[in-house]
């Protein structure tokens, strides 16, 4: 099993970096500053750019998938998801971790701040970021029954306006499991207010599956 709870130092000069990169977007989406700040922070952000575009580059495939979370190497599989990985400026980022479900199993609670970025409706997270919310946390959950695959079908009923600003709970466990089709279920509240509810299906994925997705992955685009 994974580790929900693996930390990351965060005087790390990566996470720092993806830290700073998050509040740059963060400052752009609702800055009213003047033109001339404006132009000093681009050509700091354009001289970072530059240093990074200068040195080497390599990524193996250490995470963006929670569905998969079983199939990939143990580190930092997590880090670069855009959705929860702390390397990585698009994600809020959701910190997930398992709680008991109450009935003698396990649960998957994600929380988050979603800023001004991820606005929809006016002061409102926008539905297609909640969606893929789900579909993280649903992953990470479905990976608790032990075969963890990938997403096959995905339905979401918006019961109300996600807030921006404040803490958001996402809450997802598995509901039963048919063979290779594992069954899932969540909620999304913004302290005692239902925002969401969402069930997905997953279909568990040989682990010969995955290794021709990372082959197809290593070669060059034609």
């Amino acid at each position: 099993m994974f580790d929900f709870d693996r930390p990351r130092d965060p005087d790390d000069a990566r996470v720092r970096l993806a830290g700073a990169t998050r509040r740059v977007i963060a400052e752009l989406a609702s800055s009213s500053a003047s033109s001339e700040a404006f132009e000093r922070a681009r050509d700091l952000v354009e001289q970072a750019a530059q240093v990074l575009a200068a040195q080497a580059h390599a990524r193996g495939y250490v995470g963006a998938e929670a569905s998969l979370v079983e199939h990939q190497e143990s580190g930092s599989f997590l880090d670069f998801s855009p959705f929860v990985g702390v390397l990585n400026p698009l994600a809020p980022p959701i910190e997930m971790r398992r709680v008991p479900d109450g009935a003698g199993g396990e649960a998957v609670v994600g929380t988050a701040t979603y800023g001004d970025a991820y606005e929809g409706p006016p002061g409102c997270v926008h539905g297609g970021f909640i969606a893929a919310g789900f579909d993280e946390c649903l992953g990470f959950a479905q990976s608790l029954s032990g075969q963890p695959g990938m997403t096959a079908q995905l339905s979401i009923s918006y019961r109300a306006p996600t807030p921006l600003h404040r803490e958001v709970r996402f809450e997802g466990r598995v509901v039963r499991v048919e063979g290779r089709k594992i069954h899932t279920a969540a909620t999304l509240r913004a302290g005692d207010l239902l925002c969401a509810e969402a069930t997905g299906l997953f279909l568990s994925m040989k682990p010969e599956v995955f290794q021709r997705l990372m082959q197809a992955r290593s070669r060059p685009a034609s």
